[in-house]
């Protein structure tokens, strides 16, 4: 499984939404908040983009010298239609600097120096440290991922749905769930599997994880992944 670090510095990179929480800017429109753009830099420290009149940006020039605390806040939804769509959330907390020079006229980078994450997802939740931050690397499908998804659920959905034929193949419990779905849906996918989210007749939902015999680097390794699990679903 992808760890803590990984998770969370997937989500910094992903296109999910995020919303800058910092002294100064609560009288600001939830919007005014949302950068326009971000990244992390060598160091592990993530540069948000702003406009240079917008109250983060003011605050953090207000502080001048001072070190502003601040928390980025991630909220990662799903990109398909699914019961409980929100698929976890991760909370980037350190202290908010300018960062002039760096965005285009108009704009202002500002760099947020991490001091811990937590993270809260489909794994579970957990601490990671500023270092294991810098240190971890985005999941290579990241930037595929809702396009992937989208397209499983339009354009491949009978080999979605046959793959509730796997589950019975676990124990007992496996058994009766096969027996029961209803409806399956692509919900999260990664270097290392897919995660679906089942209905059963009754209306419960409950997810199930596929994983790849190796992780995958590319879209091209994923697209043999999959065909090896569609075929074992058919077979």
């Amino acid at each position: 499984m992808p760890s803590a670090a990984e998770r969370t510095r997937t989500l910094v990179q992903s296109t999910c939404s995020a919303v800058l929480i910092a002294p100064g800017t609560d009288g600001a429109r939830p919007e005014q908040l949302v950068p326009d753009a971000r990244t992390v830099g060598t160091e592990g420290e993530v540069f948000l983009l702003y406009p240079a009149d917008s109250p983060a940006v003011r605050a953090a020039t207000h502080a001048q010298d001072d070190e502003l605390p601040a928390v980025l806040e991630l909220t990662d939804v799903a990109p398909v239609a699914v019961p409980d769509r929100i698929r976890g959330r991760a909370w980037v907390s350190g202290w908010l600097t300018c960062a002039p020079g760096i965005a285009a006229p108009g704009h202002m980078m500002l760099r947020l120096e991490v001091g811990e994450v937590y993270v809260d997802d489909l794994w579970g939740d957990a601490m990671v440290g500023s270092e294991d931050f810098a240190a971890a690397r985005p999941d290579p499908l990241t930037a595929y991922e809702t396009e992937l998804l989208q397209h499983l659920a339009a354009t491949h959905d009978d080999h979605v749905q046959a793959l509730s034929t796997l589950l019975e193949r676990d124990d007992a419990q496996g058994a009766q769930q096969a027996q029961e779905v209803e409806r399956v849906v692509p919900l999260a996918l990664d270097r290392f599997g897919l995660r679906v989210r089942c209905r059963d007749t009754a209306g419960r939902c409950f997810d199930a994880r596929f994983d790849f015999p190796a992780p995958v680097r590319d879209v091209n390794g994923l697209r043999r992944a999959m065909h090896t699990l569609f075929q074992a679903a058919r077979s």
